[in-house]
């Protein structure tokens, strides 16, 4: 099973790269440290809702479309997503050394699942509320 912060950063990765743009960048636009960012992005740090949303900010990309896409990749069983690359270099002509970095996750690690996820009648309460996360 793919961790929670493991498929968010490979998400956020997703989005900044289909943007061309790079870890300096985007840690100067959300005010947190490139190598924090870097972390989060290869699963490595937990970030907090507030984190999130700065990060989100930077990239606009709203919290809640992120967080649903999260979700649907760890639902459909996808787990990691694939690596992304521009399909043309950027103007500079150059390529960021953090479009080919893969991201890790240690098996001995705990993972969170959607409480549920395989239940109809609690599938009916999750479209109509809040999703509800266990470790």
């Amino acid at each position: 099973m793919t961790l929670l912060r493991t498929q968010l950063g490979n998400t956020l990765r997703g989005h900044r790269l289909r943007q061309r743009r790079t870890l300096r960048d985007v840690s100067g636009r959300a005010r947190v440290s490139l190598g924090y960012l870097s972390e989060v992005e290869r699963g490595q740090k937990e970030a907090s809702s507030e984190l999130l949303a700065s990060i989100c900010d930077a990239l606009e990309v709203e919290l809640a479309d992120l967080l649903a896409e999260v979700s649907d990749s760890l639902r459909n069983g996808s787990g990691t997503l694939p690596a992304v690359r521009p399909l043309a270099p950027s103007s500079a002509g150059e390529t960021a050394p953090e479009q080919t970095e893969a991201a890790s996750a240690s098996s001995a690690e705990p993972a969170l699942a959607l409480v549920g996820a395989g239940h109809p009648a609690r599938a009916a309460q999750r479209r109509g509320g809040a999703v509800s996360l266990a470790a």
